[in-house]
């Protein structure tokens, strides 16, 4: 394609690229094209790498703000290990095995739909089924001799054909229900060059072919009097920048019927510049897009998702070389027309070698280095990282130098090549599977139940719970599983929550040091204990922290203590105003007992108290000279606001009478009196709050009743 002769256009730019980035995103819920299970898991090696989760939270610290604190950064920032990572076994097993017993040679290439096919070095394509079964052998070591070895696989939507391209230019079509031989295709492209890449389109009668050469191919597939035939058509010359990428944009279930389907998108990525053209009606260039500077050795990389923005599915390709990934919406307006629209880009502090959507909120990218970074698309947050060294993946340099006709391609693709890994990374229904030298590997995003587990497997009972709370407030990322309404979400996570929650208060006790200083124990439950408070607030479930938690740490006289302490923070700031029976008289008791006088009336003037024996707090207060929280009591549990005054008028007036000097305890009395009938006076209630509105008007006049009488 000559950008002059298809006079090729650049990114539309009606809306400008600031309006864009400054657009909010409106998601549905995650778009997830097929959401199948590939592979029977009984034979998957399920093996869990520990993952550099970005923080973890410690609601431990004695201090309240920095405990709220803490537990506000975990919610934001756990996300536990999103990616669960597994070996196909039987795959693995066979693979090697077919080397040393038929000589199949090393695995080159892997292809993933309803079936697993790989490709390797003498010539042959197996395929297995689901069960990692081996269905079929497909060609000969002898077809390999003269062919060379599998280089690209595809296999088309229906999973009834295998294409397979060679390291010599050949390329074979097979039927995957029978395993017979369709096509061999020779003449498609210029000879002395290895196919890079060849892909099914949606219609079945199209593929297209990438060769060493740089050139892509359409190749059309038709059968006339019986002949299968395959008409081949140069949509671009490698003469005008080499193409090293194709990838066609795949219409699968009820995206079959979406506008842009129609058109038969192709996304191409040249050393230079990306290209997205269409196949039909005709063929026509939507857009261009140069790199800008690179580095020569970067691979481009190319990956189609359809998303869910503004309640609106469109599809949306990513693409990248180096370090920073673009992303553009692909829309189609009524007059059919497509557009092409720029989003948000991604910087990263790496090159990329491998670029994938495992769904359409979530991207796994592998680096230069082969570590994997799961990304949110959306926040552009890495949720994870993995090391994926030992798979000691295949990389794709020998077809990129074209070895096996010669080596008679430019310096420039030869340098791409030498980190080209396309043939061994693919995804299908949420999966992403990898091709290394001796076995295949599996990694799927785990469910939000699953990332939960993981967490509390390991004893992290804290991540877990905050982990949890993401769900629940639907901040998480890459969440999978968790269906329905939000109201119903909710209710499945607080479900999941009260178990940890119970669980955790079983373990606080179990792990508790057995002996040694009393503080090493108070310390241990003041880490433990504020978390489940936290959470039990949080799910406005007081009832089970005070009728299942609360009778499980009483066991503990230690546990006991820190549980009731900790609670005067929460009920200072107004996030507890109400204890049970049982647990109230245990609080005054305790604070009683260790001298804790100041923080009982602290706790009482912001409690409902209504549920107390109110001349039990009255006598307490009054034995204590809790008089704040004896004039709370009265004005709150009672409505009487005229008894406290004259409990203190009786105290401080006969001393005046009689001239003498009040005495510190007096004057204090006093001084708290004064503010008392001045809050009465104004309308506020004492020490804090106001007076209902409609008694008002009657404590006033009380008020000044009995401050004349005396």
């Amino acid at each position: 394609i000559d950008d002059k002769e298809y006079d090729i256009p650049q990114v539309d730019t009606p809306p400008t690229l600031e309006s864009i980035l400054n657009e909010p995103e409106d998601e549905d819920e995650p778009f997830i094209l097929e959401d199948t299970s590939l592979l029977n898991t009984e034979n998957i090696d399920a093996h869990s790498c520990e993952t550099s989760s970005l923080a973890s939270s410690d609601s431990g610290d004695r201090t309240h703000l920095k405990r709220k604190k803490k537990l506000a950064e975990s919610n934001m920032a756990v996300h536990g290990s999103v990616l669960r990572r597994g070996t196909l076994k039987g795959i693995s097993a066979q693979m090697v095995s077919a080397a040393d017993k038929v000589d199949a040679g090393l695995p080159t290439a892997i292809t993933v739909s309803n079936v697993i096919a790989v490709g390797t070095s003498h010539g042959l394509a197996l395929v297995f089924d689901p069960n990692q079964a081996l269905r079929l052998c497909l060609g000969s070591t002898a077809v390999g001799a003269q062919y060379g070895a599998v280089s690209a696989l595809s296999i088309n939507h229906d999973c009834t054909r295998l294409l397979c391209g060679f390291a010599k230019g050949q390329m074979t079509m097979w039927d995957l229900a029978n395993g017979k031989l369709l096509r061999t295709i020779t003449e498609a492209h210029p000879p002395g060059t290895a196919v890079l890449h060849v892909k099914f389109t949606d219609d079945p009668t199209l593929a297209i072919c990438n060769d060493s050469g740089g050139s892509v191919f359409e190749l059309a597939f038709k059968r006339v009097m019986g002949m299968r035939t395959c008409d081949s058509r140069c949509l671009f010359s490698g003469s005008k920048g080499e193409v090293c990428c194709v990838e066609p944009l795949q219409t699968r279930g009820e995206l079959r019927d979406h506008p842009v389907a129609q058109s038969s998108l192709l996304a191409m990525a040249s050393l230079t510049k990306i290209l997205v053209i269409g196949l039909k009606p005709s063929l026509k260039v939507w857009m261009t897009f140069p790199y800008g500077k690179t580095d020569p050795a970067s691979v481009p990389q190319l990956a189609w998702q359809f998303v869910a923005i503004q309640k609106t599915v469109n599809p949306m390709l990513a693409f990248c070389r180096g370090d920073v990934v673009h992303f553009l919406l692909v829309k189609k307006d009524e007059s059919g027309a497509v557009h092409v629209i720029k989003q948000k880009q991604l910087h990263l502090n790496y090159d990329l070698i491998s670029l994938k959507w495992i769904n359409s909120r979530t991207l796994v990218l592998m680096d230069s280095s082969e570590k994997l970074h799961v990304i949110d698309r959306a926040s552009q947050e890495e949720l994870e990282t993995l090391d994926l060294a030992e798979v000691q993946l295949v990389y794709n340099s020998s077809h990129f130098k074209s070895l096996a006709t010669g080596g008679n391609v430019s310096q420039a693709l030869a340098l791409v090549g030498e980190k080209a890994c396309y043939q061994s990374v693919c995804s299908y229904g949420g999966q992403i599977v990898y091709l290394g030298t001796k076995s295949v590997h599996i990694l799927t995003l785990r469910s939000w139940r699953e990332r939960v587990d993981y967490l509390l497997k390991q004893e992290k009972f804290v991540e877990a719970l905050a982990l949890a709370w993401s769900f629940h407030e639907g901040t998480a990322k890459a969440v999978v599983g968790l269906y329905g309404d939000p109201s119903k979400k909710k209710g499945v996570v607080a479900d999941k929550m009260v178990e940890i929650l119970l669980l955790y208060a079983d373990r606080s006790l179990k792990k508790c040091p057995d002996q040694g200083k009393i503080q090493v124990m108070e310390q241990h439950f003041q880490d433990m204990v504020p978390v489940m408070v936290d959470y039990c607030l949080l799910l406005q479930r007081t009832d089970l922290l005070f009728d299942q938690i609360y009778p499980k740490l009483v066991e503990n006289s230690v546990a006991r203590g820190v549980f009731l302490e900790c609670l005067e923070p929460y009920i200072l700031s107004d996030r507890l105003n109400g204890l049970t029976v049982h647990v109230m008289k245990d609080l005054l008791s305790h604070f009683q007992d260790n001298g804790m006088m100041d923080s009982v009336e602290n706790c009482l003037v912001h409690m409902d108290i209504t549920s107390l024996d109110i001349q039990q707090v009255v006598k307490l207060c009054w034995e204590n000279q809790l008089y704040d929280a004896m004039i709370y009591v009265y004005n709150s549990g009672m409505n009487d606001y005229i008894s406290p005054m004259e409990k203190l008028f009786q105290v401080i007036a006969p001393p005046l009478q009689a001239g003498k000097s009040l005495s510190d305890d007096q004057i204090i009395m006093g001084n708290k009196l004064l503010v008392y009938i001045s809050c009465c006076l104004a309308g506020r209630a004492y020490p804090l709050g106001d007076i209902p509105e409609d008694l008002v008007p009657l404590v006033k006049n009380q008020v000044c009743n009995v401050g004349t009488s005396y």
